[in-house]
């Protein structure tokens, strides 16, 4: 009986990252940057739990690995693209019809996030670290960057749309990124995430949830100078 339940705890958990991914698009459609982010940072922390609790109890399955792509793709792919979305229609655009495709732009960040996580999925290089962006880390960034006003920036909606096409190509380039997984806590085996914390810490302590896309520009700087090394 026991067997029984602990191996449905790693699902529970994903479905609670599934139902965070949920309310955090509901929180996109309204344009509302901030419970966009609380809920994805949610569905962050129950995605690393349900990982964790896998491993501890032993309680793999081919249900448990697709349910967890489809709880990704909805927290970490279809929030952001619709905070995208939905950004961008509140700027302003010279031409109406322009102001009425542009937008759906953003929604290649939910279509790539999808690419990268079938990728990952049939990729078995990527075990000990990354190629390319990590759909979280994707998420983290937009949900950040949105938390500023970009109403008054020049060319808003063109900066932000460079952004989304390098960042959908991030996430299924072949660039090598370092993974946050700490095997012990020596220094010379994990300098790297130790300098990638730290600056980290900073950036967050300073700019606080608006330095959340500084982190993950830090992040992937700092993958392509130490070519994902960990």
């Amino acid at each position: 009986m026991a067997n029984r339940i602990t191996r449905h705890i790693p699902n529970t958990i994903t479905c609670c990252n599934l139902l965070s991914g949920c309310m955090a698009v509901m929180a996109a459609f309204n344009a509302d940057a901030w419970h966009t982010l609380l809920w994805v940072v949610a569905g962050a922390l129950f995605d690393f739990c349900d990982g964790l609790s896998a491993r501890a109890l032993k309680a793999y399955s081919p249900i448990g690995k697709e349910l967890d792509s489809l709880a990704d793709l909805v927290t970490f792919g279809l929030a952001p693209a619709m905070l995208c979305l939905m950004t961008l229609r509140s700027l302003d655009y010279t031409c109406s019809t322009l102001a009425s495709i542009y937008p759906y732009i953003g929604l290649l960040l939910a279509v790539f996030a999808a690419l990268r996580l079938a990728k990952f999925n049939t990729d078995e290089r990527q075990t000990s670290s990354f190629l390319g962006l990590a759909v979280p880390a994707n998420a983290l960034f937009w949900c950040g960057l949105f938390q500023k006003d970009w109403t008054d920036v020049t060319f808003a909606p063109w900066i932000i749309g460079v952004l989304v096409l390098l960042f959908a190509w991030l996430m299924v380039s072949e660039i090598p990124m370092f993974s946050l997984k700490f095997k012990n806590l020596k220094w010379a085996d994990n300098k790297v995430r130790f300098m990638f914390l730290i600056i980290s810490v900073a950036i967050l302590v300073s700019m606080h949830e608006k330095g959340l896309a500084a982190v993950i520009g830090w992040y992937i700087i700092l993958s392509i100078l130490t070519k994902g090394r960990h």
